[in-house]
């Protein structure tokens, strides 16, 4: 949640100052009006924090600035086009927000305690700031003072409790963080009370926005290397591990994010595995040669479930299509040999138009490679994110290469195959080999 953090010490009038500064600069004629607005509130904020002003559109403040800014020009449009002036309570709203409160009320009521209907509010702000430091001794006073706290949620859009925040994940990512003692901190939090299901209004505030979903599909508890612990703690408290509604969102969650061990932990404390999709990615083809019986069969009674944001079709054809994916991603080359000669589509894809072959030229299964480039599947089909299957491969032996595999044979295997290695900008991947393979194919003749 791309979310401006607060100040030190905020002041409400100095904000609603702010407000009308930007009514004046949305009904500026002038183009560059509401872009100097933004500038001059960076730089404020950034002083106020003691940090540079952003350099980078990758920086949270820039990135949290620039979606505010789109937001002003979009309210600025719609409100011109229903014939109406940009108002202060437009400007206030979208101030609010970009701090990720709902309403300007909630925000004002934050700015100033005096206007909250609750004066534990900035107490709950401290044990925020106390989960996310890993201030276990903080933490435990404000409980002990306040035990409210532990029920308590955010004023802001996502309402999340403070056991949401040991997720990490939804909430203002100025506070996505975990610390080194994150278990510990969830376990007092469990053992004062706090619901270990509770939803958050978090990603469209679906069912699934539980602290176990928003834990297994989080980045920061997994560089951490506290997921699987922290999966631990949340079932050793009674967390739904086939998810609220019995959908099996928890596993089909990390499965989808990439976090195997995760769903292996999930596995073994209780989740069911009885999908295709998931006993092709957890490597178990015994099951997965009982449930499909061809590309577009499977056993009576075999469940079809998918990551329940995904939306896919209540039949098994797309489901038997993400069990070969999945394979391909989680390195399973027998279950995905299987599903090949099940007549399976060489061509499938998953939620993030990744390939079976995207997948398995990262993962280095060589005779998974081989066998889809002789299916004939195309080699510049391009993933959300733009990569194709070189760009993709590439991009896994620079950051994220799988142990003991050899990319410049499975480079090797793709330029030889046709992949357009014009696509592979000049910087060298820091990978010797993989590096004289592309320095081959660039030359003239090719190399081959």
């Amino acid at each position: 949640m791309d979310t401006l953090p607060l100040p030190p010490r905020p002041n409400l009038e100095q904000y609603q100052k702010r407000a009308k500064e930007l009514v004046k600069a949305a009904q500026s004629a002038r183009l560059a009006a509401i872009r100097e607005w933004a500038d001059e509130w960076i730089h404020s904020l950034a002083k106020s924090l003691g940090e540079d002003v952003p350099r980078s559109p990758r920086s949270a403040l820039d990135r949290s600035m620039a979606r505010l800014q789109q937001r002003i020009s979009e309210q600025v449009r719609q409100t011109r086009a229903r014939n109406k002036a940009f108002s202060l309570a437009d400007a206030q709203f979208l101030i609010g927000s970009a701090h990720g409160f709902s309403s300007w009320r909630d925000f004002a009521a934050h700015i100033d305690p005096s206007k909250a209907d609750d004066g534990a509010r900035s107490l709950f702000e401290k044990a925020v700031d106390a989960v996310v430091a890993g201030d276990l001794a903080t933490l435990r006073q404000l409980v002990r003072d306040e035990p409210a706290l532990i029920r308590m949620r955010s004023a802001r859009e996502h309402h999340a409790t403070l056991l949401h925040y040991v997720a990490a994940n939804g909430v203002e990512n100025f506070r996505q963080k975990t610390p080194k003692n994150a278990v510990d901190v969830a376990r007092f939090l469990l053992e004062s009370g706090s619901e270990v299901d509770a939803l958050a209004d978090t990603y469209g505030s679906d069912w699934w926005q539980t602290t176990m979903n928003l834990l297994v599909s989080s980045a920061h508890p997994a560089i951490a290397g506290l997921m699987s612990p922290l999966v631990d703690v949340l079932a050793d408290f009674g967390a739904a591990v086939n998810g609220l509604r019995d959908d099996e969102s928890p596993i089909l969650t990390a499965l989808d994010f990439g976090y195997v061990g995760a769903a292996e932990t999930l596995a073994k404390r209780g989740a069911r595995v009885d999908s295709a999709a998931t006993s092709a990615a957890l490597g178990r083809l015994d099951a997965v040669r009982e449930m499909v019986l061809d590309a577009n069969t499977l056993k009576g009674g075999t469940p079809v479930l998918g990551p329940p944001w995904r939306r896919m079709p209540n039949d098994a054809r797309p489901h038997i299509q993400l069990a070969l994916v999945w394979a391909c991603k989680f390195g399973r080359a027998d279950v995905a040999e299987f599903l090949l000669d099940r007549g399976v589509d060489p061509r499938s894809k998953d939620g993030y138009d990744m390939t079976a072959i995207h997948w398995a030229a990262g993962a280095g299964l060589l005779g998974v490679v081989d066998r889809l480039i002789a299916a004939g599947v195309p080699l510049e089909a391009e993933n959300t994110w733009g990569g194709t299957v070189l760009n993709s491969t590439l991009h896994f032996v620079v950051h994220s290469p799988v142990k003991d595999v050899d990319y410049s044979l499975v480079v090797e295997r793709l330029l030889r195959a046709g992949a357009d290695v014009s696509v592979v900008e000049s910087e060298p991947t820091g990978n010797a080999g993989v590096d004289e393979v592309i320095r081959r194919y660039r030359a003239p003749g090719r190399g081959r």
